[in-house]
């Protein structure tokens, strides 16, 4: 009787005899294993993101919106009537339980010159108020963030990201200096602190606040919908609040009680769940990507394993007329398929990953390690190579030593 020792090591020297078929086979389970692993480890990357991103800007704060910001609107939302900066301000004078109510708008694709330079037309442009850094989870490493004698007087002040302060002024002190967005000029009064995400409505390291009663007569933006951030006073009244909100918002808008809301009310829970979900959903694309690539890859493994029957058919009868078992060599040829396979797993796991976390990288966040889907791949390779090697396996052992000599 054969041991498993010197069957494994017969496997192993004849994945070593044909090397180039045992790489082009390694290589189709190793693109399969790679989509499944770099999808999941980018999409936890992401998802540690925005999970950072919404801690940060804390989980006290509701957000109001006309439509919603996780989906598509249906054409019943898209035809809501606007959140207007009445809406806001009737809704400060009236809510009891609110901490702050801090309405903004914003404007993307704008273009500014100081310091003698000029930024890509990439920058985001938001009109706020003094409560919206704290709403935002947002904070100032020089200078100050906007205040409300600054929206009451309507003054022409800015506060600017760090990639703004980097291409106008090269990182240098920029407090006082003028700037131009539109062709209109505006102080510098302070510089937000670098975010590392980056990520979601809008990069924090490429936007400018201007007071709101600024922005809306000087941008044109009286005819946009208005986004109001809520902050409740204590996680344990976030709902209370938004409750009350509401409740508010639609007295204000002459809803009747039969009727829906006509406008979003999102907490950062909310928010999150419905990150998740999206987040869950691209990763389960990229595994059914790379499932769709295993099973060609599976297909593989079995034709090459057919032709290695065939190329080893006197090998095989030599064996068996040695005293090989039908077993023996059933294993022998299983085990071939599992080390092809697993070769191609842990290497798809190891580029996989590499790949995913070039995310990281971008988003300077912590690199992510999805252990659960590791295992996934090295046992669901496992299973393809059971699989699909079961049947060349099978014909191998069923030979016939006297006909399989006979074999040239």
């Amino acid at each position: 009787m054969t041991s498993f020792r010197d069957i494994v090591r017969m496997a192993l020297g004849a994945l070593r005899g044909n090397g180039l078929r045992s790489m082009l086979t390694v290589l189709g389970i190793t693109v399969g294993v790679f989509s499944v692993i770099a999808a999941v480890t980018a999409v936890a990357v992401l998802e540690g993101v925005l999970t950072s991103n919404l801690l940060e800007m804390g989980s006290q704060t509701i957000t109001i919106t006309r439509r919603p910001q996780q989906r598509e609107s249906t054409d019943e939302e898209r035809r809501r009537p606007q959140l207007t900066l009445e809406h806001a301000e009737r809704l400060a004078d009236r809510a009891t339980l609110a901490a702050s109510v801090s309405p903004s708008v914003r404007l993307d694709g704008r273009t500014l010159r100081g310091g003698g330079e000029e930024t890509d037309p990439n920058i985001t442009l938001v009109g706020a108020d003094g409560a919206y850094a704290a709403n935002n989870g947002l904070a100032v490493s020089d200078g100050r963030f906007l205040e409300a004698s600054d929206v009451t007087a309507g003054r022409s002040v800015v506060v600017i990201g760090t990639t703004v302060l980097d291409e106008l002024f090269s990182g240098r002190e920029a407090l006082g200096k003028e700037v131009r967005i539109d062709g209109l000029r505006f102080t510098v009064i302070g510089v937000l602190e670098e975010e590392s995400g980056g990520f979601g409505m809008f990069d924090p390291n490429r936007i400018v606040f201007v007071p709101i009663s600024r922005a809306i007569p000087a941008f044109g933006l009286g005819g946009d919908d208005v986004q109001i951030d809520v902050r409740a006073p204590a996680p344990e009244l976030v709902a209370a609040t938004r409750d009350e909100t509401i409740g508010i918002l639609r007295a204000i808008r002459g809803l009747t009680p039969e009727a829906e809301n006509d406008f979003e009310a999102v907490a950062s829970d909310g928010l999150a769940e419905g990150l998740k979900g999206f987040s869950n959903a691209l990763a389960m694309g990229g595994a059914g990507v790379g499932l769709i690539a295993l099973l060609a890859a599976g297909v593989g493994v079995m034709n090459v394993m057919l032709v290695s029957v065939t190329e080893r058919t006197r090998e095989i009868g030599v064996r068996k007329s040695l005293g090989a078992k039908r077993r023996d060599i059933l294993v022998q040829f299983l085990l071939e398929a599992v080390v092809l396979c697993q070769m191609g797993g842990l290497v798809g796991i190891g580029l996989g990953v590499l790949a995913g976390n070039g995310l990281a990288a971008v988003f300077k966040s912590a690199p992510a390690f999805p252990v659960g889907w590791a295992i996934v791949a090295v046992v669901g390779v496992t299973v393809v190579a059971l699989t699909f090697g079961v049947y060349p396996a099978i014909k191998a052992s069923r030979l016939r030593p006297v006909e399989a000599l006979r074999f040239e």
